[in-house]
């Protein structure tokens, strides 16, 4: 972007075109969703806006704007937008819950480094009933895919013979890591629902539902991360 200096220069140079006109009138104001402004023969685009949202993905849709077999996608849930926003992090077809997507590059790449250990918080039901020493194995962290986890925040909130369910707390964005975690132990999960992310939560939204981040908690991630 230039400097208001520097544009002025290039206004009394003639260089600067406004929808075909060379305008050399200092001050001259325009239409940034209309007017077409060209330098030098370049056109010049808008900046976009920056934009954050949070999804509640329900199970059944893929963590992609498009997809070649026409699966049912996020993009099916989302506002239209003119600007093109990502999710940070993935969340696989069969899971459900909060999703964070922005255009801010460099916050999703803090967010999304295992370096900066952001947190993300999960409610898993699993098939049959953890023990004690498989909770532990949970914890302190366990070979999966070669790798050893880091340690997990794990909490059995309820549990039958059936049937258990577990919050479950990481850093780590492997993929399919929680999945993995539990099959590790001896339990297949029956459903998997991220309720936190960064200290986000999924509040009133139902599935299907999404809603704009305030200021305020734009700031906070960043702080997060180390942004401001």
């Amino acid at each position: 972007m230039a400097s208001r200096r520097e544009a002025d220069r290039l206004i009394v140079e003639g260089r600067v075109l406004v929808n075909g006109r060379i305008i050399r009138e200092l001050g001259s104001q325009i239409d940034a969703s209309k007017d077409r402004v060209k330098v030098d023969g370049h056109d010049i685009k808008k900046e976009g806006r920056l934009v954050y949202l949070v999804l509640n993905k329900p199970a059944g849709y893929l963590v992609t704007l498009k997809d070649p077999f026409h699966r049912p996608t996020i993009k099916d849930l989302l506002p239209p937008s003119g600007e093109r926003i990502f999710p940070v992090g993935r969340l696989d077809f069969e899971s459900e819950g909060l999703l964070l997507l922005t255009n801010d590059g460099e916050l999703t790449f803090r967010l999304s480094h295992p370096g900066f250990e952001v947190k993300k918080s999960y409610l898993v039901k699993v098939k049959g009933e953890p023990d004690a020493k498989g909770l532990e194995r949970l914890r302190r962290g366990l070979f999966v895919g070669g790798r050893r986890t880091a340690p997990a925040r794990v909490i059995l909130l309820a549990h039958n013979p059936k049937r258990s369910l577990l919050r479950i707390e990481i850093h780590e964005g492997r993929k399919h890591e929680v999945r993995l975690m539990c099959l590790a132990i001896g339990h297949d999960v029956l459903s998997l629902k991220r309720i936190a992310l960064a200290g986000l939560t999924l509040g009133k939204l139902k599935p299907g539902e999404w809603r704009s981040l305030g200021a305020a908690e734009v700031r906070k991630l960043k702080r997060l991360v180390n942004l401001v």
